[in-house]
């Protein structure tokens, strides 16, 4: 998770540990016990303990007594910023149309620090084998709906994402090299448009372009996601990407029109 600079003075403790026990809850694949909740966030059995009480009262936290785990009452929480977010109710019959248009999968995503968030995604009849839903957050220089948004960075905040980057490889075509990863965000910038292929699955290649709000600003990006052996690159750039840009064309009017 990305982090501010405000000064700790600033800050109310109490709420950040809090929070931060939801963040390793949700992080983890099975229920933790209160010794590894506490360990995680580097405070007493005592303190943690207070803080999942407290989470289990307000129906976000649940224990059989040993270990505790998320509820799904914690999706209330994403659901309320989608709510005020807007943009996705006005992209979902777009993204649908668009699906059914080409087949392939369709999604909406914003960028939050060095992530792309889904924030909406129609899935096509023909199945992909990534498991992506609403919610799931991804490496952002290694999506081709993250190049598209990076690629609207003025040239000093691209500089410090770039010199912060720590990329790990998802597969063995992935670009991790941050002078590379500059290079396909430039190429982003210069194309309106970004392509990531066999970077996040060995089987899954995807194009993005961006939604802009009245100011001309990417506030987030569509793509279209398909399988290798189904759609070659040519195909992706032939076929899709000319629906891509209408549909992401189209998301952009309607986003201007609502906000006037």
């Amino acid at each position: 998770m990305s982090r501010t600079t405000t000064p700790d003075d600033e800050l109310v403790t109490s709420l950040l540990r809090g929070l931060e026990v939801l963040d390793i809850l949700g992080s983890s694949d099975e229920p933790l016990s209160l010794a590894e909740v506490a360990r995680a966030v580097d405070t007493t059995r005592a303190t943690a303990r207070r803080f999942l009480l407290t989470l289990e009262h307000m129906g976000y936290v649940a224990t059989n007594g040993p270990t505790f785990w998320l509820r799904p009452k914690i999706m209330e929480l994403g659901d309320t910023y989608l709510d005020c977010l807007g943009l996705p109710a006005i992209a979902h019959p777009h993204l649908a149309s668009l699906a059914h248009e080409v087949r392939d999968t369709c999604s909406l995503t914003v960028l939050d620090g060095d992530s792309v968030v889904y924030v909406d995604r129609v899935k096509a009849s023909r199945v992909l084998r990534v498991n992506i839903a609403v919610g799931t957050r991804l490496p952002a220089f290694a999506t081709s709906t993250g190049r598209v948004l990076l690629a609207d960075f003025d040239d000093e905040r691209l500089h410090t994402f770039l010199s912060d980057l720590h990329a790990e490889p998802l597969t063995g075509r992935t670009q991790t090299d941050p002078d590379s990863v500059a290079r396909m965000i430039a190429t982003a910038r210069t194309d309106g448009y970004a392509i990531a292929d066999q970077e996040l699955d060995p089987v899954l290649r995807s194009v993005a372009a961006p939604v802009r709000g009245k100011d001309g600003r990417a506030v987030a990006a569509v793509n279209v996601s398909t399988h290798v052996t189904r759609t070659s690159l040519e195909q992706l750039r032939e076929s899709i990407l000319p629906r891509l840009l209408d549909t992401s064309a189209a998301i952009s009017a309607a986003l201007i029109a609502a906000e006037e």
